[in-house]
This record gives structure tokens, C-alpha cells and sequence, in this order.
């Protein structure tokens, strides 16, 4: 491969996070990211695969998750309604994703989070058995 392809393949994958990163509460696919930024899906595929550790689909469910942790320390906002803030359609959906992600319930770890003794650090367990204050960061409940 041409050293000027893996650079155009570097700079779409940033572009590509960047997208991510801003609009991950709309509706967002690698379809519309093609569109939106002149190449194909394919290409975009193929940037994933070269430099990241996750899939475009994948990397837009690890920003919505972390998005959701951080407005579950604010009481004040329904579920329901950080459902939609991250960008799902459905409750229903973002509670699995949410308890894929984080192996509890939005509610739960919402109870446990503002249950938290002093440090603000939450200490149920994720995926890989890790942490969770390990996969999100310290959160406090009145936010950051």
C-alpha cells in the first residue's frame, strides 16, 4: 500500500472520530458518515480495521455508553430522557446496550453511583470483570 493511502486512510479514521465524538446522539451510521464526508463505507470500514481496536458500530456504542454514565450522576434527568440524550430511539434498547456495556441496569448503577461513600468511584464490576470507575473514571454526583 502507498504511504499517501495509509496517510488518507489515517486522516478519514480521525475524521471519522471526530464525527463520532460530536454527533453521537443522532442518528448516526457509517453510511451516513460516508455521505457526510466524501468516501465510502467500505473506506471507512477499512480505517477501523486498520487503526482502531474497535468497529465504527462499536466505536459509536463505547461514546454513547460513556455519555450515558456521565448524565446518570445527575438525578434530576429521567432514563428515559438520557435514553434519548445518547442518542436511542428506544429505552428499552439503551438498557441493554447500557447493561451489555456495564453488566448493571442504567437505574442500578445509578443507585449505586450516588450511593457511593465520598469518592464518588463506583465499584461495581463491567465487562472483563474490571471495575467500573476503571472504564468510565471518577465520576461525582453533581457531575464533573
Amino acid at each position: 500500500m502507498r504511504p499517501g493511502t495509509i496517510d488518507e486512510q489515517r486522516r478519514l479514521y480521525v475524521q471519522v472520530r471526530l464525527l463520532v465524538e460530536r454527533h453521537y446522539a443522532k442518528r448516526v451510521t457509517v453510511s451516513a458518515a460516508a455521505r457526510a464526508l466524501a468516501t465510502s463505507p467500505r473506506q471507512i470500514q477499512r480505517a477501523y480495521a486498520r487503526f482502531g481496536d474497535l468497529t465504527f458500530r462499536e466505536d459509536l456504542i463505547e461514546r454513547r455508553m460513556r455519555a450515558a454514565a456521565e448524565l446518570l450522576s445527575q438525578p434530576a434527568i429521567p432514563v428515559t430522557d438520557i435514553a434519548r440524550l445518547v442518542g436511542y430511539r428506544q429505552p428499552s434498547h439503551f438498557s441493554k446496550a447500557f447493561r451489555a456495556r456495564y453488566a448493571v441496569a442504567p437505574a442500578r448503577f445509578r443507585r449505586e453511583l450516588l450511593g457511593a461513600t465520598g469518592s464518588g468511584r463506583v465499584m461495581l464490576r463491567g465487562n472483563g470483570g474490571r471495575p467500573l470507575q476503571s472504564q468510565i473514571g471518577p465520576l461525582r454526583a453533581g457531575g464533573r
